[in-house]
Protein backbone atom coordinates (compact mmCIF):
# COMPACT_ATOMS: atom_id res chain seq x y z
CA UNK A 1 0.00 0.00 0.00
CA UNK A 2 1.06 3.35 -0.96
CA UNK A 3 1.95 5.69 2.30
CA UNK A 4 -0.35 9.05 2.84
CA UNK A 5 1.36 12.07 2.26
CA UNK A 6 2.29 13.82 6.03
CA UNK A 7 3.19 17.22 6.26
CA UNK A 8 7.65 17.97 6.43
CA UNK A 9 6.30 19.82 9.77
CA UNK A 10 5.31 19.42 13.18
CA UNK A 11 3.32 21.94 15.28
CA UNK A 12 5.01 23.53 18.21
CA UNK A 13 3.29 26.31 19.63
CA UNK A 14 -0.83 26.24 19.28
CA UNK A 15 -3.32 29.53 19.04
CA UNK A 16 -7.10 29.19 20.58
CA UNK A 17 -9.34 29.97 18.59
CA UNK A 18 -12.79 32.21 19.80
CA UNK A 19 -15.85 30.78 18.33
CA UNK A 20 -19.12 33.00 17.39
CA UNK A 21 -22.65 33.31 17.29
CA UNK A 22 -24.74 33.82 14.21
CA UNK A 23 -26.20 37.20 15.73
CA UNK A 24 -22.98 38.29 17.16
CA UNK A 25 -21.38 38.63 13.94
CA UNK A 26 -24.06 40.44 12.48
CA UNK A 27 -23.76 43.00 14.65
CA UNK A 28 -19.94 42.57 14.13
CA UNK A 29 -20.38 43.32 10.70
CA UNK A 30 -22.94 45.87 10.15
CA UNK A 31 -20.08 47.88 12.97
CA UNK A 32 -17.91 47.23 11.16
CA UNK A 33 -19.54 48.72 8.06
CA UNK A 34 -19.56 45.41 5.88
CA UNK A 35 -16.19 45.94 5.37
CA UNK A 36 -14.07 42.71 6.33
CA UNK A 37 -10.89 44.59 7.47
CA UNK A 38 -12.42 46.53 9.82
CA UNK A 39 -13.39 43.22 12.04
CA UNK A 40 -10.96 42.89 15.14
CA UNK A 41 -8.92 39.96 14.83
CA UNK A 42 -10.71 38.00 17.59
CA UNK A 43 -14.31 38.14 16.28
CA UNK A 44 -13.07 35.92 12.97
CA UNK A 45 -12.79 32.16 12.91
CA UNK A 46 -10.88 31.48 10.46
CA UNK A 47 -8.87 34.36 8.89
CA UNK A 48 -8.13 33.77 5.12
CA UNK A 49 -7.97 37.95 4.49
CA UNK A 50 -4.90 37.52 3.24
CA UNK A 51 -1.68 35.10 3.21
CA UNK A 52 0.73 38.26 3.70
CA UNK A 53 2.91 38.07 7.22
CA UNK A 54 -0.05 35.34 8.33
CA UNK A 55 2.21 32.36 8.55
CA UNK A 56 4.07 30.45 11.11
CA UNK A 57 7.47 30.98 11.26
CA UNK A 58 9.92 27.81 11.43
CA UNK A 59 11.97 27.59 14.65
CA UNK A 60 15.36 28.04 12.88
CA UNK A 61 13.44 31.47 11.75
CA UNK A 62 12.68 31.94 14.99
CA UNK A 63 16.48 31.40 16.28
CA UNK A 64 17.22 34.36 13.84
CA UNK A 65 15.17 36.67 15.15
CA UNK A 66 17.67 35.96 19.08
CA UNK A 67 20.55 36.78 16.33
CA UNK A 68 19.43 39.99 14.80
CA UNK A 69 21.93 42.36 14.75
CA UNK A 70 20.33 45.62 15.08
CA UNK A 71 22.97 48.45 14.16
CA UNK A 72 21.87 51.30 12.42
CA UNK A 73 24.37 50.92 9.78
CA UNK A 74 26.43 48.13 8.60
CA UNK A 75 24.31 45.19 10.14
CA UNK A 76 25.38 41.77 9.96
CA UNK A 77 21.72 40.74 9.50
CA UNK A 78 21.85 42.96 6.25
CA UNK A 79 24.45 41.02 5.60
CA UNK A 80 23.13 37.73 5.83
CA UNK A 81 20.11 38.74 3.74
CA UNK A 82 22.50 40.19 0.59
CA UNK A 83 24.23 37.22 0.70
CA UNK A 84 20.60 34.77 0.61
CA UNK A 85 19.52 36.95 -2.45
CA UNK A 86 22.59 37.36 -4.41
CA UNK A 87 22.97 33.67 -4.61
CA UNK A 88 19.66 32.71 -4.87
CA UNK A 89 18.23 35.24 -7.50
CA UNK A 90 21.81 36.47 -8.70
CA UNK A 91 21.13 40.30 -8.40
CA UNK A 92 23.69 41.84 -7.39
CA UNK A 93 22.06 45.10 -6.04
CA UNK A 94 19.12 45.31 -3.46
CA UNK A 95 17.73 47.80 -0.76
CA UNK A 96 15.74 46.13 2.09
CA UNK A 97 12.51 47.89 2.53
CA UNK A 98 9.45 47.43 5.35
CA UNK A 99 7.22 45.77 2.79
CA UNK A 100 6.43 44.80 -0.63
CA UNK A 101 4.16 48.26 -1.68
CA UNK A 102 7.04 50.33 0.41
CA UNK A 103 9.45 48.69 -2.18
CA UNK A 104 7.54 49.67 -5.25
CA UNK A 105 6.98 53.16 -3.99
CA UNK A 106 10.80 53.55 -3.82
CA UNK A 107 11.17 52.09 -7.49
CA UNK A 108 8.31 53.59 -9.05
CA UNK A 109 9.80 57.19 -7.48
CA UNK A 110 12.70 56.39 -9.34
CA UNK A 111 11.06 54.91 -12.33
CA UNK A 112 7.51 56.42 -13.32
CA UNK A 113 6.31 59.79 -14.14
CA UNK A 114 2.84 61.25 -15.42
CA UNK A 115 2.07 60.14 -18.66
CA UNK A 116 3.73 56.33 -18.53
CA UNK A 117 2.11 53.14 -19.55
CA UNK A 118 3.35 50.07 -17.65
CA UNK A 119 2.16 46.81 -19.30
CA UNK A 120 2.25 43.71 -17.30
CA UNK A 121 0.01 40.92 -16.64
CA UNK A 122 -2.84 41.92 -13.95
CA UNK A 123 -1.27 44.52 -11.68
CA UNK A 124 -2.42 44.06 -8.28
CA UNK A 125 -4.20 46.90 -6.27
CA UNK A 126 -0.97 48.53 -4.90
CA UNK A 127 0.78 48.22 -7.83
CA UNK A 128 -1.86 49.68 -9.94
CA UNK A 129 -2.43 52.14 -7.24
CA UNK A 130 0.96 53.37 -6.89
CA UNK A 131 1.17 53.70 -10.57
CA UNK A 132 -2.06 55.29 -10.62
CA UNK A 133 -1.04 57.94 -7.89
CA UNK A 134 1.77 58.98 -10.12
CA UNK A 135 -1.13 59.81 -12.90
CA UNK A 136 0.43 56.85 -14.84
CA UNK A 137 -1.37 53.92 -16.55
CA UNK A 138 -1.61 50.36 -15.69
CA UNK A 139 -1.96 48.16 -18.76
CA UNK A 140 -2.93 44.25 -18.49
CA UNK A 141 -1.59 42.15 -21.08
CA UNK A 142 -2.66 39.09 -19.50
CA UNK A 143 -3.92 36.04 -21.45
CA UNK A 144 -7.38 36.12 -22.33
CA UNK A 145 -8.07 32.22 -20.86
CA UNK A 146 -7.17 33.64 -17.53
CA UNK A 147 -10.78 35.35 -17.51
CA UNK A 148 -12.44 31.99 -18.12
CA UNK A 149 -13.05 30.15 -14.95
CA UNK A 150 -13.69 27.05 -15.98
CA UNK A 151 -10.55 26.76 -18.79
CA UNK A 152 -8.33 24.19 -16.99
CA UNK A 153 -4.71 26.25 -18.46
CA UNK A 154 -1.66 25.34 -16.64
CA UNK A 155 0.15 29.36 -16.81
CA UNK A 156 -3.30 31.61 -16.82
CA UNK A 157 -0.72 34.35 -15.02
CA UNK A 158 0.92 34.31 -18.68
CA UNK A 159 1.37 37.68 -20.70
CA UNK A 160 -0.26 37.68 -24.25
CA UNK A 161 2.26 38.47 -26.11
CA UNK A 162 0.71 40.35 -29.29
CA UNK A 163 -1.16 42.50 -26.59
CA UNK A 164 2.35 43.54 -24.88
CA UNK A 165 4.02 43.93 -28.33
CA UNK A 166 0.60 46.43 -29.21
CA UNK A 167 1.90 49.04 -26.25
CA UNK A 168 5.08 48.61 -26.92
CA UNK A 169 4.73 49.46 -30.57
CA UNK A 170 1.86 52.42 -29.69
CA UNK A 171 3.65 54.57 -27.18
CA UNK A 172 6.99 56.30 -27.26
CA UNK A 173 10.13 54.14 -25.43
CA UNK A 174 10.42 56.99 -22.96
CA UNK A 175 7.06 56.61 -22.01
CA UNK A 176 6.89 53.17 -20.97
CA UNK A 177 9.54 52.90 -17.95
CA UNK A 178 9.01 49.30 -17.19
CA UNK A 179 7.25 46.28 -17.85
CA UNK A 180 6.10 44.22 -14.83
CA UNK A 181 5.69 40.08 -14.88
CA UNK A 182 3.62 39.35 -11.53
CA UNK A 183 4.57 36.06 -10.21
CA UNK A 184 2.14 34.07 -9.43
CA UNK A 185 -0.40 36.32 -10.82
CA UNK A 186 -2.71 37.40 -8.03
CA UNK A 187 -5.48 39.04 -9.53
CA UNK A 188 -6.03 36.75 -11.96
CA UNK A 189 -6.49 33.85 -9.50
CA UNK A 190 -2.49 32.97 -8.04
CA UNK A 191 -2.19 31.65 -11.09
CA UNK A 192 1.51 30.67 -12.40
CA UNK A 193 4.12 32.59 -15.61
CA UNK A 194 6.01 29.77 -17.46
CA UNK A 195 9.49 29.75 -17.76
CA UNK A 196 9.31 29.97 -21.82
CA UNK A 197 6.68 33.31 -21.49
CA UNK A 198 9.02 34.81 -18.95
CA UNK A 199 11.73 34.60 -21.69
CA UNK A 200 9.35 35.18 -24.29
CA UNK A 201 8.43 38.45 -22.35
CA UNK A 202 11.93 39.10 -21.74
CA UNK A 203 13.00 39.16 -25.28
CA UNK A 204 10.18 41.08 -26.60
CA UNK A 205 11.35 43.95 -23.99
CA UNK A 206 15.04 43.83 -24.70
CA UNK A 207 13.61 44.65 -28.39
CA UNK A 208 12.02 47.63 -27.41
CA UNK A 209 14.75 48.63 -24.48
CA UNK A 210 11.90 48.52 -21.86
CA UNK A 211 13.39 46.87 -18.48
CA UNK A 212 11.55 43.93 -17.09
CA UNK A 213 11.14 43.75 -13.61
CA UNK A 214 8.98 40.85 -11.46
CA UNK A 215 6.54 41.82 -8.54
CA UNK A 216 7.79 38.73 -7.10
CA UNK A 217 5.87 38.18 -3.83
CA UNK A 218 5.46 34.65 -4.61
CA UNK A 219 8.13 34.13 -7.11
CA UNK A 220 8.79 30.42 -5.35
CA UNK A 221 5.18 29.28 -5.79
CA UNK A 222 5.73 30.23 -9.01
CA UNK A 223 9.14 28.02 -9.70
CA UNK A 224 7.16 25.04 -8.17
CA UNK A 225 3.81 25.36 -10.77
CA UNK A 226 7.14 25.01 -13.15
CA UNK A 227 8.49 22.44 -12.26
CA UNK A 228 5.55 20.39 -12.00
CA UNK A 229 3.81 21.86 -15.51
CA UNK A 230 5.95 22.70 -17.47
CA UNK A 231 7.90 20.09 -19.81
CA UNK A 232 11.66 20.10 -19.53
CA UNK A 233 11.73 21.32 -15.73
CA UNK A 234 10.65 18.54 -14.27
CA UNK A 235 13.66 17.25 -12.35
CA UNK A 236 15.38 20.85 -11.64
CA UNK A 237 15.45 21.96 -8.26
CA UNK A 238 13.23 24.93 -7.59
CA UNK A 239 16.33 26.86 -6.46
CA UNK A 240 17.61 26.31 -10.10
CA UNK A 241 14.51 27.37 -11.68
CA UNK A 242 14.62 30.64 -9.46
CA UNK A 243 17.84 31.22 -10.82
CA UNK A 244 16.69 30.95 -14.23
CA UNK A 245 13.31 32.73 -13.58
CA UNK A 246 15.59 36.05 -12.26
CA UNK A 247 17.80 35.65 -15.24
CA UNK A 248 15.87 36.90 -17.47
CA UNK A 249 14.40 40.21 -15.74
CA UNK A 250 15.96 43.35 -14.60
CA UNK A 251 15.01 43.63 -11.00
CA UNK A 252 12.02 42.81 -8.90
CA UNK A 253 9.94 44.12 -5.95
CA UNK A 254 9.01 41.54 -3.05
CA UNK A 255 6.99 41.66 0.14
CA UNK A 256 8.66 39.36 1.93
CA UNK A 257 5.60 38.61 3.81
CA UNK A 258 4.93 36.19 1.31
CA UNK A 259 7.92 33.48 0.13
CA UNK A 260 10.07 34.49 2.77
CA UNK A 261 7.52 33.44 5.08
CA UNK A 262 7.96 36.53 7.77
CA UNK A 263 5.27 38.64 9.07
CA UNK A 264 7.01 42.14 7.82
CA UNK A 265 9.64 43.10 5.28
CA UNK A 266 10.20 43.52 1.63
CA UNK A 267 13.30 44.25 -0.72
CA UNK A 268 14.40 45.58 -4.18
CA UNK A 269 16.78 44.41 -6.19
CA UNK A 270 18.39 45.06 -9.57
CA UNK A 271 20.96 44.55 -11.68
CA UNK A 272 21.76 47.99 -12.64
CA UNK A 273 24.20 50.29 -10.44
CA UNK A 274 23.26 53.45 -11.90
CA UNK A 275 19.46 52.30 -10.94
CA UNK A 276 20.74 51.17 -7.16
CA UNK A 277 21.94 54.33 -6.85
CA UNK A 278 19.20 55.95 -7.78
CA UNK A 279 16.35 54.35 -5.84
CA UNK A 280 18.85 54.20 -2.63
CA UNK A 281 18.01 57.88 -2.44
CA UNK A 282 14.34 57.36 -2.57
CA UNK A 283 15.08 54.37 0.10
CA UNK A 284 16.80 56.42 3.07
CA UNK A 285 13.95 59.42 2.26
CA UNK A 286 11.40 56.73 2.96
CA UNK A 287 12.08 53.60 4.28
CA UNK A 288 15.28 54.31 6.61
CA UNK A 289 19.22 53.76 5.91
CA UNK A 290 20.34 51.04 2.77
CA UNK A 291 21.35 48.37 5.70
CA UNK A 292 17.59 48.26 7.59
CA UNK A 293 15.75 49.87 5.15
CA UNK A 294 12.25 50.04 7.39
CA UNK A 295 13.29 46.53 9.53
CA UNK A 296 14.62 45.88 12.71
CA UNK A 297 17.37 43.25 11.74
CA UNK A 298 15.94 40.55 13.26
CA UNK A 299 13.22 40.77 10.81
CA UNK A 300 16.26 40.63 7.65
CA UNK A 301 17.69 37.69 9.34
CA UNK A 302 14.57 35.82 9.47
CA UNK A 303 13.84 37.19 6.29
CA UNK A 304 17.19 35.58 5.37
CA UNK A 305 16.28 32.10 6.47
CA UNK A 306 12.57 32.33 5.19
CA UNK A 307 13.80 33.22 1.47
CA UNK A 308 15.50 29.32 2.18
CA UNK A 309 12.60 27.28 3.48
CA UNK A 310 10.33 28.89 0.90
CA UNK A 311 12.22 27.31 -1.73
CA UNK A 312 12.54 23.89 -0.65
CA UNK A 313 9.98 21.67 -2.54
CA UNK A 314 8.70 19.50 0.61
CA UNK A 315 8.04 23.13 1.63
CA UNK A 316 6.23 24.24 -1.79
CA UNK A 317 4.45 20.50 -1.71
CA UNK A 318 3.16 20.90 1.75
CA UNK A 319 1.89 24.52 1.12
CA UNK A 320 0.37 24.23 -2.24
CA UNK A 321 -1.01 21.08 -1.72
CA UNK A 322 -3.15 22.59 0.91
CA UNK A 323 -4.72 24.63 -1.52
CA UNK A 324 -5.11 22.41 -4.11
CA UNK A 325 -7.49 20.13 -1.19
CA UNK A 326 -9.70 23.19 -0.64
CA UNK A 327 -10.23 23.73 -4.03
CA UNK A 328 -10.87 19.68 -4.53
CA UNK A 329 -13.26 19.94 -1.44
CA UNK A 330 -15.15 23.35 -2.94
CA UNK A 331 -15.43 21.32 -6.38
CA UNK A 332 -16.87 18.47 -4.78
CA UNK A 333 -19.67 20.50 -3.12
CA UNK A 334 -19.74 22.07 -7.02
CA UNK A 335 -19.05 25.83 -5.72
CA UNK A 336 -17.36 27.16 -9.24
CA UNK A 337 -14.09 28.32 -8.38
CA UNK A 338 -11.15 29.68 -10.45
CA UNK A 339 -9.26 26.28 -12.26
CA UNK A 340 -6.58 25.23 -11.44
CA UNK A 341 -6.30 26.37 -8.37
CA UNK A 342 -3.85 29.25 -7.79
CA UNK A 343 -0.41 28.92 -5.74
CA UNK A 344 -1.44 30.78 -1.95
CA UNK A 345 -5.27 30.60 -2.07
CA UNK A 346 -8.43 29.64 -3.67
CA UNK A 347 -10.24 31.95 -5.71
CA UNK A 348 -13.99 31.52 -5.81
CA UNK A 349 -16.17 32.95 -9.13
CA UNK A 350 -19.09 35.18 -7.02
CA UNK A 351 -20.12 36.14 -10.34
CA UNK A 352 -21.57 32.74 -11.29
CA UNK A 353 -22.43 32.12 -7.77
CA UNK A 354 -24.75 35.47 -7.38
CA UNK A 355 -25.33 36.09 -11.05
CA UNK A 356 -28.39 37.15 -10.03
CA UNK A 357 -27.24 40.20 -8.04
CA UNK A 358 -26.25 43.21 -10.05
CA UNK A 359 -22.82 44.08 -10.76
CA UNK A 360 -23.22 47.56 -9.37
CA UNK A 361 -24.21 45.80 -5.99
CA UNK A 362 -20.76 44.43 -5.30
CA UNK A 363 -21.18 40.65 -6.07
CA UNK A 364 -17.61 39.49 -4.48
CA UNK A 365 -17.81 41.05 -1.13
CA UNK A 366 -21.52 40.10 -0.80
CA UNK A 367 -20.31 36.61 -1.23
CA UNK A 368 -17.23 37.24 1.42
CA UNK A 369 -19.72 38.82 3.76
CA UNK A 370 -22.44 35.66 3.84
CA UNK A 371 -19.26 33.64 4.28
CA UNK A 372 -18.19 35.38 7.22
CA UNK A 373 -21.97 35.29 8.33
CA UNK A 374 -21.93 32.02 7.88
CA UNK A 375 -19.13 30.87 9.75
CA UNK A 376 -16.86 33.35 10.75
CA UNK A 377 -14.68 33.13 8.37
CA UNK A 378 -12.83 36.11 7.03
CA UNK A 379 -11.58 36.21 2.86
CA UNK A 380 -11.26 39.27 0.52
CA UNK A 381 -13.01 40.60 -2.83
CA UNK A 382 -10.69 40.46 -5.56
CA UNK A 383 -13.27 42.37 -7.68
CA UNK A 384 -15.18 45.54 -8.79
CA UNK A 385 -14.46 46.76 -5.44
CA UNK A 386 -10.59 46.44 -5.72
CA UNK A 387 -10.47 47.52 -9.05
CA UNK A 388 -11.66 50.97 -7.84
CA UNK A 389 -12.58 53.92 -10.61
CA UNK A 390 -11.15 55.03 -13.12
CA UNK A 391 -9.02 57.96 -12.38
CA UNK A 392 -10.32 60.43 -15.45
CA UNK A 393 -13.95 58.98 -15.38
CA UNK A 394 -14.43 58.32 -11.98
CA UNK A 395 -16.90 55.72 -12.80
CA UNK A 396 -16.80 52.04 -11.48
CA UNK A 397 -14.38 49.49 -12.91
CA UNK A 398 -16.11 46.45 -13.90
CA UNK A 399 -13.34 43.44 -14.57
CA UNK A 400 -14.28 40.62 -16.24
CA UNK A 401 -13.54 38.43 -12.79
CA UNK A 402 -15.18 39.11 -9.69
CA UNK A 403 -13.89 36.56 -7.32
CA UNK A 404 -13.68 35.85 -3.49
CA UNK A 405 -10.08 35.19 -2.73
CA UNK A 406 -9.53 32.57 0.46
CA UNK A 407 -5.91 33.22 0.99
CA UNK A 408 -4.30 30.04 3.09
CA UNK A 409 -1.53 31.16 5.84
CA UNK A 410 1.50 29.45 5.54
CA UNK A 411 1.95 26.48 8.01
CA UNK A 412 -0.80 27.80 9.81
CA UNK A 413 -4.09 25.79 9.80
CA UNK A 414 -5.06 21.99 9.74
CA UNK A 415 -7.19 20.88 6.48
CA UNK A 416 -9.95 20.41 9.31
CA UNK A 417 -10.08 23.93 9.07
CA UNK A 418 -10.17 23.68 5.05
CA UNK A 419 -13.45 21.28 5.74
CA UNK A 420 -15.35 23.91 8.07
CA UNK A 421 -14.86 26.50 5.14
CA UNK A 422 -15.79 24.34 2.30
CA UNK A 423 -18.59 23.27 3.73
CA UNK A 424 -19.50 27.21 5.24
CA UNK A 425 -19.31 27.64 0.91
CA UNK A 426 -21.55 24.99 0.30
CA UNK A 427 -24.29 25.81 2.29
CA UNK A 428 -24.25 29.31 0.86
CA UNK A 429 -23.93 28.17 -2.46
CA UNK A 430 -27.33 26.04 -1.91
CA UNK A 431 -28.90 28.75 -0.67
CA UNK A 432 -27.75 31.35 -3.09
CA UNK A 433 -31.14 32.26 -4.82
CA UNK A 434 -32.54 33.42 -1.05
CA UNK A 435 -29.52 36.05 -1.44
CA UNK A 436 -31.55 38.78 -3.02
CA UNK A 437 -29.52 42.09 -2.22
CA UNK A 438 -25.97 43.21 -2.20
CA UNK A 439 -24.47 46.53 -0.78
CA UNK A 440 -23.83 50.39 -1.79
CA UNK A 441 -20.79 52.58 -0.88
CA UNK A 442 -21.64 54.79 1.76
CA UNK A 443 -17.80 56.32 2.06
CA UNK A 444 -14.84 55.57 -0.24
CA UNK A 445 -11.16 56.83 -0.45
CA UNK A 446 -9.85 58.61 -3.65
CA UNK A 447 -7.46 55.29 -4.35
CA UNK A 448 -7.37 52.05 -3.18
CA UNK A 449 -10.83 52.16 -1.72
CA UNK A 450 -11.39 48.37 -0.50
CA UNK A 451 -9.20 48.49 2.28
CA UNK A 452 -11.25 51.37 3.82
CA UNK A 453 -14.78 51.86 2.30
CA UNK A 454 -17.82 51.71 3.91
CA UNK A 455 -20.81 49.76 2.85
CA UNK A 456 -24.67 49.53 3.87
CA UNK A 457 -27.41 46.70 2.52
CA UNK A 458 -29.17 47.98 -0.93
Amino acid sequence: MELPYAEPYKIKVVEPLGRSTRQEREQWIKDAKYNLFNLRSEQVFIDLLTDSGTGAMSHHQWSEIMLGDESYAGSASYFKLKDVITDLLGMPHFVPTHQGRAAENVLFSAMISEGDVVPGNSHFDTTKGHIEFRRATAIDCTIDEASDTTLDHPFKGNIDLNKLESVLKSHSRQKIPLCIITVTCNTSGGQPVSMENIREVSAMCRKYEVPVFFDAARFAENAYFIKIREKGYEEHSIRDIVREMYSYVDGATMSSKKDAIVNIGGFLACRDKKLFEKVSMFCILYEGYLTYGGLAGRDLAAMAQGLKEGTEFSYLESRIGQVAYLGAQLKKYGVPCQEPTGGHAVFVDAKKILKHLPKEQYQAQTLAIELYLEGGVRGVEIGTLLADRDPKTRENRYPQLELLRLAIPRRTYTNNHMDYVAVCLSNIYQRREQITAGYRIVREAPIMRHFTVELEKV
